[in-house]
């Protein structure tokens, strides 16, 4: 079993000084592990820790006024309470609730249909601001990242670009209180993500392990001000597992840190929902012939998903 220290950090500054050894290497560790840790990163600390800040205080309000921002199905927006996202094929729910941002598209926008307007806690009075601030930060940090991913499947730098443009990206939010015993329920059970990729904030605190190729769980356990990056099944399918969406999950505390809350941020980055998943031809060999003869656009794929995990 590989250590901890297995997968290593890959500094974002070379994205700028040596863009191809830095899409190597982060692709490299992608096409590995399926996760990728980015440190040195250009997001403003100080701005992160007031939106995170802004986050807890939204979760330590009473029950019933944190209700009053549940949403409609699909949980697309707003609050989605305790005990209700359940891993697919899992028989117990996810220890968490979790708030929800999506993009916001002007009036008459075609994807209005698939975005909602997004909804906003007036109990915590900077929440707008900076999380849309977040939103917009690792919206960018994921454009850059999915270049040089294009840069290392040797495609064209911008490949992504257009694919990403209005994505149904979310911003989620997520509270794991205190978990003072072993199970059968866990923080998050095992599980692969929907999107295209997601970027990760707040892995600091113990308790993301990922499932590597010999069935071993790794734990992920990344420098501090890091981001953790992994690939989505939407993008797995694009590219026929070349980059793989890898099984991970938030295991419960150890005895010494169960009465200590876990927070983190996750940005799952989409592709717009009209965008067609086909596999790409250079991902297609002899080796590895096409999985997806049928293509399916970014919307249906997430309708479905979502359906899998009690969330429609």
């Amino acid at each position: 079993m590989p250590a901890a220290s297995a997968i290593q950090p890959v500094s974002f500054k070379r994205y700028e000084s040596d863009f191809e050894g830095f899409s190597q290497d982060l692709g490299g560790s992608f096409a590995r592990y399926g996760f990728a840790v980015i440190c040195d990163h250009d997001l403003d600390q100080a701005r992160i820790e007031s939106a995170i800040g802004d986050a807890k205080a939204f979760f330590a309000l009473p029950e019933d006024i944190k209700k009053q921002y549940v949403v409609g199905k699909g949980g697309q927006r707003g609050y989605v309470p305790f005990g209700i996202e359940t891993a697919k094929g899992a028989a117990h729910f996810d220890l968490k609730e979790f708030w929800h941002i999506g993009r916001a598209l002007p009036p008459g926008h075609p994807f209005r249909s698939q975005m909602p307007d997004n909804v906003w806690p007036a109990e915590v009075p900077a929440f707008k601001d900076d999380l849309s601030w977040l939103y917009g930060a690792l919206d960018n940090l994921g454009g850059r990242v999915l270049q040089a991913i294009a840069e290392y499947l040797k495609l064209n730098r911008q490949f992504f670009d257009p694919t990403v443009k209005d994505g149904n990206s979310i911003l989620r939010l997520l509270h794991y209180p205190p978990a003072p015993f072993d199970g059968p329920n866990v923080r998050a059970g095992a599980h692969e993500d929907i999107n295209t990729i997601t970027l990760l904030l707040g892995a600091e605190e113990a308790g993301l392990e990922v499932k590597d190729r010999d069935g071993a769980w790794l734990p992920i356990n990344p420098p501090p001000g890091s981001v953790v990056c992994n690939i989505g099944d939407m993008l797995q399918r694009l590219t026929n597992h070349v980059l793989p969406s890898t099984t991970h999950r938030v295991v419960n505390p150890p005895p010494e840190r169960r009465g200590v809350p876990r927070y983190s941020t996750p940005f799952f980055l989409h592709f717009a929902p009209d965008y067609r998943i086909e596999t790409l031809p250079s991902c297609i060999t002899s080796d590895n012939p096409n999985r997806y003869p049928d293509p399916i656009t970014a919307d249906e794929f997430l309708k479905q998903r979502l359906r899998e995990i009690k969330l429609l």
